[in-house]
């Protein structure tokens, strides 16, 4: 069986891998006006690959460790727990600004602002009354996942230090 010490440290290289794809996806969104389906679904790609980065080892790895199950003893000491909940925090910013998201992507989609952009129309236009608030609940759901997500993953790298370097 592979040591622990081995698979935590893939899932900690995995994690990190996972920052640049999450900074080049914002990068092409910063970098790109207008926002064409192309560009959107480029910037996807990269987010979509940092999300499976850390996910995958969120479900397979910590969440098993953190509960004790497949026969792992339950890790609820304080650092285990301030680590699982900042993660938790994060992913729970991240499903708010998916609320947000949906409700931009139908708007410019039936208003076909992917393929055929008009720099006329704007995109608190297309959306009603409610544009501006779904706009808000992105950028706060995207600044909070990454503050939590990288207050997690610093939170998570000491760990790993602690338990699997230092110890040995």
């Amino acid at each position: 069986m592979v040591a622990d010490a081995v698979v935590a440290g893939v899932v900690a290289l995995a994690v990190t891998v996972s920052l640049p794809c999450f900074l080049y996806g914002a990068w092409i969104m910063l970098d790109n006006d207008p926002i064409t389906w192309g560009i959107l679904t480029w910037h996807l790609k990269y987010i979509a690959t940092g999300l499976t980065l850390t996910t995958v080892p969120l479900v397979f790895w910590m969440a098993p460790r953190l509960f004790g199950y497949w026969g792992y003893t339950a890790q609820f000491g304080g650092y285990a727990v301030i680590h699982a909940f900042l993660g938790l925090t994060a992913y729970a910013f991240l499903v708010f600004g998916f609320t947000g998201i949906v409700r931009i992507l139908r708007a410019k989609w039936e208003h076909d602002l992917y393929h055929d952009y008009d720099e006329d129309i704007l995109l608190d236009e297309i959306g009603g009354d409610r544009m501006s608030h779904w706009r808000a609940r992105l950028r706060v759901g995207v600044f909070g996942y990454t503050l939590f997500w990288i207050l997690a993953w610093l939170t998570g790298l000491s760990r790993f230090v602690v338990r699997y370097v230092l110890a040995s």
